[in-house]
């Protein structure tokens, strides 16, 4: 292993399952750091960087949920939720604190390593074809980079998809169904409306009046460019 290898904070109140998953995780390439608890978790990101957060939802005290909300106030590291619960109020508890993804317990290692490395390399990816600008935007729909006047915008997972979704279809209406068959029922519902809000509060002056991504009454939503 490298020490360019992206290095991976895993905080989880259960040590033995800590130590199996920084083993696997180690095993896979990254470097790894544990933390048993929101506490000791932001005392070593005082004094060390990561490339992205593996955190247990539901921990004594502050919950995983409460510690990603506090850092998202200074920081936009990728984060990954793990949970043993798999309820819909859940997932959208954790894309309403700015979440990448989730993976409920008990998952298949194999698969939290293709989902860490699918929001690494979101993050990673540089340059490409197919850009669509609205106002002082540019959204590229390859990289899936967002950029306000030549600045880079971090959005997560999610909002990456939606984007992606309505950059690739701008000034038309999308509903729900159109943007849950796009994205293959990654997202579907509620969320879909949770990752709207998220992105309009990046996008928008003023999220309650829309200038971008506007709303048209009982069809959907469309990405205004013109």
């Amino acid at each position: 292993m490298t020490q360019t290898a992206p290095h991976i904070l895993v905080i989880d109140d259960d040590e033995r399952l800590r130590e199996l998953l920084s083993r696997f995780l180690q095993e896979s390439g990254f470097l790894v750091s544990g933390a048993e608890s929101a506490a000791q978790a932001r005392n070593i990101m005082k004094n060390m960087q990561f490339d992205l957060l593996v955190i247990d939802v539901m921990m004594p005290g502050e919950t995983g949920i409460e510690l990603l909300a506090d850092i998202r106030k200074a920081s936009s590291i990728p984060a990954l939720f793990l949970t043993a619960m798999n309820e819909t109020e859940n997932r959208i508890d954790g894309l309403e604190v700015g979440a990448d993804d989730y993976i409920a317990k008990p998952f298949e290692p194999r698969e939290l390593i293709l989902r860490i490395q699918r929001i690494l390399d979101r993050q990673n990816i540089q340059g490409a074809a197919g850009v669509v600008k609205f106002g002082t935007f540019s959204f590229d729909c390859e990289s899936r980079v967002l950029s306000e006047a030549g600045q880079r915008i971090h959005i997560t997972t999610a909002e990456q998809d939606l984007l992606t979704c309505f950059a690739s279809a701008p000034n038309q209406v999308l509903s729900r169904e159109d943007i849950s068959d796009q994205l293959k029922g990654r997202m579907k519902g509620r969320s879909i409306d949770v990752a709207v809000a998220r992105l309009r509060t990046k996008l928008e002056a003023d999220p309650r009046f829309p200038v971008y991504l506007q709303t048209t009454r009982g069809k959907g939503w469309l990405l205004r460019t013109n």
